[in-house]
């Protein structure tokens, strides 16, 4: 079962003063909302994560679903033998997150992994929910903090780009 989380950094403060209702895409994506994020197999007991500080876990929501579509482009879907690729790169450094999907699994894996250690699995069905349900849940999370946020004309097109779907 996969787990998708975050914990804000307080290395770096969001800026007080921000109107987060008129904050850009760019903003948005790339100078709020610092921490660390991690995607973990619960039944496997295993965990990818990052222990930077400073990666835009807004962005990494918003880019984690992106990836989960660019993976479902094959018209043949599940069915697909051939291999799928994506990758996320942060921004601040050269490492970066590799998706492959093949037969309607997604195989994840980073670069500051051992060689040696296998990469985490899932179906695409599930990471596909689950990213959709970590997006939804950190923006309510971020709108808590910080009230007018809710009122951000950009994160009402990106929750209606990737709705939630049913378990």
């Amino acid at each position: 079962m996969l787990d998708i989380g975050y914990a804000l950094s307080r290395r770096f403060p969001d800026p007080p003063q921000l109107d987060y209702s008129r904050a850009d895409v760019h903003t948005l994506r790339h100078d709020l909302f610092c921490g660390d994020v991690y995607l973990a197999d619960t039944k496997a007991d295993r965990e990818l994560s990052t222990a930077w500080g400073w990666v835009p876990v807004l962005d990494f929501a918003w880019a984690l679903c992106n990836i989960v579509e660019a993976l479902d482009k094959d018209p043949l879907g599940s069915r697909a033998s051939r291999p799928q690729y994506a990758e996320l790169d942060f921004t601040e450094s050269t490492d970066r997150m590799l998706f492959v999907r093949r037969f309607g699994w997604v195989d994840i894996e980073a670069d500051w992994m051992d060689a040696e250690e296998a990469p985490l699995s899932f179906s695409h069905a599930e990471l596909r929910r689950e990213a959709r349900d970590f997006l939804h849940d950190l923006v309510a999370d971020l709108t808590d903090l910080h009230d007018s946020l809710a009122d951000n004309p950009a994160l009402w097109s990106l929750q209606s780009r990737y709705p939630r779907l049913p378990a």
